[in-house]
């Protein structure tokens, strides 16, 4: 089940970084923390950070919008990592992504009540069973849109989407 992450506000942002220690006052750590409370790093956090470990509010963007598993906006509640690795190719995740690009998201986007999220992964280390994918941190393998279907509904059953 997909972690229930508190609302974000500057006051809870600013609490977080504080509570980090010393050795974790770095723009990297700094940005993983806020992600791993709210589920996101939102812009308004990014100067929050600059400020923490005294550099220029370019250099905390920069890092934020390098590493892709930053987030900047709030998670949906279901997210769907779908395998698109060559072994998963092998094994039909290409008229997977097809499938569910048709009936429920683009890669790297959301269902059209934005409770389900699609992303793309270079692999999930189920390749003996794909297509692959990851829901709301299940792992499921063998997956065709109706397997992927019933993984999904599961997951927003249990989240209440």
């Amino acid at each position: 089940m997909a972690p229930r992450h508190p609302d974000w506000s500057p006051h809870a942002g600013q609490a977080v970084l504080d509570a980090l220690p010393p050795g974790d006052r770095l723009v990297l750590p700094a940005l993983q923390a806020l992600q791993h409370e709210f589920g996101f790093v939102p812009d308004d956090a990014v100067p929050m950070v600059a400020h923490l470990v005294n550099v220029s509010v370019a250099e905390v963007h920069g890092v934020r919008t390098f590493y892709h598993d930053l987030r900047r906006t709030p998670p949906a509640q279901v997210t769907v990592h779908l395998c698109t690795a060559e072994a998963c190719q092998a094994n039909g995740s290409r008229a997977l992504v097809a499938d569910v690009e048709q009936s429920m998201a683009k890669l790297g986007g959301r269902t059209s009540d934005g409770a389900v999220e699609v992303v793309e992964v270079f692999c999930l280390g189920n390749c003996a069973f794909g297509p692959a994918a990851l829901v709301n941190g299940r792992l499921c393998g063998r997956l065709d849109l109706a397997a992927l279907a019933r993984s999904v509904d599961s997951a927003r059953a249990e989240v209440g989407a």
